[in-house]
Formats: structure tokens, sequence, C-alpha cells
């Protein structure tokens, strides 16, 4: 009887001594984004609500989610991972700040599609970004979303040509490679803070903006101007991200169940963001909108104008990173070959 009793305290002692290592390696992951929380519009909303989904579904881990600028914008946030104080963030423009090889992808009028950005990112060029990005921040790069083609619109005129955009004021980010770009297009970059841009366009500061179809729509953007023309100039990237230290203080169960989490989120990204694309170029139509798809032949004179100075701005900004420029020819150019 006593041997048993004996038998039955060790064998508490030993579920409590599990128990307590479970709790000790239970983990609570932090994910912030700037985007609204609606996975039907929102595409970091969709792509972090599959995530905490499937990690908390597979996992001991939890999840907190924080869309909307709830612990600031993509600039904060991107501290916040490398200070780890939020353990995953989904940003896109902020990524080029602190690891600026990346700037590479905005290079104007360099992916035809999405399907051939989609293979690139996700191809030997997106997985050597991805290293050399963790090198430089200490941040890995778990996946590639989509915040999709950005396109001009504007109050005045149709835009068929860069011509066109001659004396045309656009608003754009405070980013030189964006003033580069409208510049060499012929238009007149202005860089005005994403809220205040909509008192920007309703009071003439500018004639025009560039953002996603998805964006525009969503925003309203369409009800303060006339035309829009799909020019697809360039392809804006999500970048899905978690502090290193934090990921390696995981066990291989946590690690690959966080892995596969975020490359279906990218996913997720992606598939609701072409959707609302989508969707917003028939809704946009149907309000009055004019949009302009233009031809090849289009898309080669605004692609001659502006590629060839925003390469060479690029190429003095990155110094020794310049030569990720090439290394994304080539890849563009291996997706399109199919090779």
């Amino acid at each position: 009887m006593r041997h048993i009793f004996r038998q039955s305290i060790l064998g508490a002692v030993a579920a409590a001594a599990l128990m307590a290592a479970g709790a000790a390696n239970a983990q609570t992951i932090r994910f912030a984004h700037v985007d609204p929380a609606d996975w039907q519009t929102s595409k970091k909303g969709a792509a972090a609500l599959i995530f905490k989904n499937i990690v908390e579904g597979e996992s001991d881990m939890t999840v907190e989610l924080f869309p909307a600028s709830a612990l600031g914008g993509e600039t904060e946030l991107v501290q916040q991972a490398q200070d780890g104080t939020t353990q995953v963030v989904m940003v896109s423009g902020a990524m080029q700040q602190i690891c600026p090889a990346a700037a590479v992808l905005d290079i104007p009028y360099m992916f035809p599609s999405a399907p051939i950005a989609w293979e690139v990112l996700d191809g030997e060029f997106g997985k050597d970004l991805a290293q050399h990005c963790l090198d430089q921040t200490g941040l890995r790069t778990l996946a590639y979303g989509e915040t999709g083609f950005r396109n001009f619109t504007n109050s005045q005129r149709e835009i068929k040509t860069p011509e066109d955009m001659k004396g045309l004021k656009f608003r754009v980010q405070d980013i030189p490679l964006y003033v580069e770009m409208v510049n060499a297009l012929g238009g007149e970059p202005t860089p005005i803070a994403w809220a205040e841009l909509p008192n920007a366009l309703s009071t003439g500061v500018v004639d025009g903006q560039e953002n996603p179809v998805g964006v525009i729509y969503n925003n309203n953007l369409h009800t303060m101007q006339k035309y829009m023309i799909l020019d697809g100039h360039i392809y804006a990237t999500d970048f899905l991200l978690i502090n290193d230290a934090f990921f390696n203080s995981l066990d291989d169960k946590q690690k690959n169940v966080v892995a596969r989490a975020a490359k279906t989120a990218g996913l997720m990204g992606r598939a609701i963001q072409e959707f609302t694309t989508a969707d917003g170029i028939q809704k946009v139509q149907e309000a009055g909108m004019q949009v302009y798809s233009p031809t090849e032949e289009d898309l080669a004179k605004f692609r001659e104008a502006a590629q060839p100075p925003v390469r060479e701005f690029l190429s003095e900004d990155l110094g020794d990173d310049a030569e990720w420029i090439g290394k994304l020819d080539e890849a563009v150019s291996a997706a399109q070959s199919g090779s």
C-alpha cells in the first residue's frame, strides 16, 4: 500500500513538472499590421486571421492580433519587431527602410503579372533576399504577401501615354523612388501623408494619386477621381516578418506550425488582394469612373520613360546592394521564359 502511495505521489509530481514545462514553453505571439481587420476586404487582415487560426488550432501558442495601426505605423512596427516587443508584423514599404535591397522590388514596370511576381518571390531570388534582410535586420521573412499593383488616377483627363501626365500633380508616398518615377513620367510628384490625401484631392492640392484598385475603391478615392489607368507601375509586396530570436526560441513543432501558417497567410493575402482588385475595377466603373487598360505598346512607353532614371537612382542609392537589381532582372527573365 505504501509502495502504491509512493508511486502515486511520484506520478503527480511528474505530471506537475510536465505541465509546468508545457506552460513555460507556451508562447504568446503579438501580430500587428496597419490594415483593417475585415478579412473580406483587407489582405493583411485576412492573412493575420488565418495565421492566428492555424497557429492556435495546431499548437499551444496564442496569437493576439493588432490590426488597423493599433500599435503604430509601419515604421514603428518594424522597430517593435526588431526589439521583440511585437513578435510578428506584416509590412510593405517600411521594409526598404531597414533592408534597402528590398527597394528593387519597386522598380516600375518590373513585373508583367502577379503570377510572375509570385514565382520570383517564392523562388530562389525571394529566399536569397529574405536571408540578406535577415542578416541585416534580425527579422526573418516567413512569407511574401501582396499589396497589389499600383495604378494612377486623376480628376483632369484620361491618361494613355506618359505625355498625358505632363502638368498633373500626383500625390505620392514620401519615398524617393516614387518621386523619381513620377518625375520621369512627366508628372509633378507631391509627397503627402495618407491621412491627408482625401482633403488634398477634394481641394485640388493634387490632381491625382496612385494606389492599388482595392485601396482606391475601399477608401472612396474613386468618388474624387474621374480617370484611372491600369498601368500597374509598381507591384507592392507585403513582408510577413518574425523576430528571429523569438523564432529560434520555439521548439521544432512550434517553428513548423508558425512557418506553415505564415505561408498560408501570405497566399491568403494574395488571394484577397486579387479579389478586391477584380471586384474594385468593376465597382469603380459602375460608379462612373473611366478606366483605361493600356496595350503592350502603351506600357512599353511608360517602361522606357520610367525605368532608366529609377535604375540609375537606385544604383547610386544602394551602393554595394545595387547588385540586387541585376539579380531581380535575371529572376524575372527566368520566370517569364519558364526556366
